[in-house]
């Protein structure tokens, strides 16, 4: 949801509004609904097939998620549910999309947006899943997808600049992770596979995971979860006025990967594979580890959404 749309809501009545988290158990396949200081747990999806990244449409009361699935199996997908984990549908079907892992909303353009890693690609279809489209390929084919450092892994759309960037995370701890921006479209006469306005935002990353984006102040958020000093982090830069090197903010994660900011209220909510929920100031202070030893958590979503009645 839109800064915009979010004030006006808060100004028509924020009370007929509570926060939430929305949070991926990777190896029980679950989605869990909770406050965001981890109480009212919920479990609202089950057997989801290796889940990793969530996205919140609060306009239309949806959930969206990424199925990573079997890599070798080429068995990755994308589900929609209603905001209670009911109505659950299959937009993205198994074996059009390889092993999909952040997706992201634009919501004016109505598409979705994702990483497939193994399938080296950024893509993106409509809300019901039509018109799939890849946008960037890294790579092609088996041997190809041999290589972690064409792996895509997280993404950010900044739509005023209409760009979009992406993270190829590289191996395990190799700091060989990139992040990338290039334009939201092919350029005309150009292809996914070969485009002539893509730059390397950042490179030599540890390993570089999921992205978030404050629009507002124009800061790029993201998690890595390769070794210390610079992996197990949160990092962030200006992208209007690139740094020569990013600011970590937060230290000590055990392999992050879920990342997700509520920017009016200065805050941002991280998971780690270890299984913890991190939540802490925009510039990394007042940090606060409140659940630990959760399971695998991957994809992580905040959403101001209707109370119950």
């Amino acid at each position: 949801m839109s800064e915009a749309v979010l004030t006006k809501k808060r100004n028509a009545g924020a009370s007929a509004f509570v926060s939430r988290l929305f949070v991926l158990e990777l190896n029980a396949g679950l989605i869990h609904s909770m406050n965001t200081d981890g109480s009212d747990r919920k479990t609202i999806v089950t057997e989801c097939h290796l889940p990793d990244g969530i996205v919140v449409d609060v306009d239309a009361s949806h959930i969206y998620w990424t199925n990573m699935g079997i890599p070798n199996l080429n068995d990755g997908s994308i589900e929609r549910a209603d905001l209670d984990g009911k109505n659950r549908k299959t937009i993205v079907a198994q074996g059009q999309t390889h092993t999909p892992k952040q997706i992201i909303l634009d919501k004016e353009g109505d598409k979705l947006y994702w990483c497939d890693r193994e399938g080296m690609r950024v893509m993106r279809c409509n809300l019901d899943g039509s018109h799939l489209e890849t946008l960037i390929e890294a790579g092609h084919g088996e041997a190809d997808s041999r290589d972690q450092t064409l792996w895509c892994v997280g993404l950010a759309i900044d739509p005023k600049s209409k760009k979009i960037y992406w993270s190829q995370k590289g191996p395990d701890n190799a700091g060989l992770g990139r992040i990338f921006r290039a334009n939201i479209e092919i350029p005309k006469g150009q292809t996914a596979a070969a485009r002539n306005d893509i730059e390397i935002f950042f490179g030599a990353l540890p390993e570089p995971i999921d992205l978030e984006l404050d629009h507002k102040n124009r800061v790029l958020y993201w998690t890595d979860r390769g070794d210390p000093p610079r992996g197990n982090t949160v990092n962030r830069a200006s992208i209007d006025n690139k740094p020569d090197e990013p600011e970590i903010v937060v230290t000590h994660l055990m392999e992050g990967i879920g990342i997700a900011l509520d920017v009016p209220n200065d805050r941002m909510f991280v998971t780690d594979f270890a299984g913890s929920i991190y939540s802490a100031r925009l510039d990394g202070s007042g940090e606060r580890n409140f659940l630990y030893a959760q399971g695998n958590l991957t994809g992580i979503a905040y959403a101001e959404i209707p109370k119950e009645k």
